[in-house]
């Protein structure tokens, strides 16, 4: 077998009485699925092997001349392993789910209530953004604000992976959050400067 588990396997594929691959529904979460623990580091090569070798056992192509059942829950497993390798590929989607796990309700879509330093850092950021008149002006935003994705990265990943401080860390994968959405304004404003 290869790297992904054998609890994986055995939740996406058995064999049957002549051989078959049949799909087996069985609920994991997105680190079981994929034979991983959950933390928030994570080793996105092992994560693609797994990925790769579920896909190539529940892919839709696999069950083309099978019967409605098969082909649907091929097609549900499909979605459900697409969306559980996205999930686990975005530190922000990768740290709620852990928070979810561990019965924190992340809340962010209601609970947008952030420190007054960051927000006022954020303000002089966003400010910056807007005086921004050429490509060379947004590289020097887009590599600050890279610079502080990873050092909130690393904070998280101390907070889940060391501390399992989940509550903490929910603070931070809302700052996270925060800049994800400030590096789609800056994508943006790049695309209008090539417009």
């Amino acid at each position: 077998m290869s790297k992904t588990s054998a609890v994986a396997a055995k939740a996406l594929t058995c064999e049957g009485v002549r051989g078959r691959a049949e799909l087996s529904p069985v609920p994991l979460n997105h680190f079981e699925l994929f034979g991983l623990a959950p933390a928030f580091a994570l080793d996105a090569a092992r994560l693609e092997s797994a990925y790769r070798d579920i896909q190539s056992k529940v892919h839709p192509d696999r069950f083309a001349q099978a019967g409605d059942a098969e082909r649907r829950a091929s097609m549900q497993m499909t979605t459900r392993v697409n969306e559980a390798y996205r999930t686990l590929m975005s530190p922000v989607q990768r740290a709620k789910h852990i928070l979810e796990l561990n019965g924190i309700d992340v809340g962010f879509e209601t609970n947008t209530a952030m420190p007054r330093e960051f927000l006022m850092q954020q303000m002089e950021i966003r400010e910056g953004l807007e005086a921004a008149r050429s490509v060379s002006d947004l590289d020097f935003i887009s590599r600050a604000l890279a610079v502080e994705k990873l050092e909130i990265e690393k904070q998280i990943q101390e907070k889940i992976d060391d501390r399992q401080d989940f509550a903490a860390a929910s603070d931070l994968v809302r700052k996270l959050m925060f800049l994800e959405r400030f590096g789609e304004d800056i994508a943006a404003a790049y695309e209008a400067l090539e417009g």
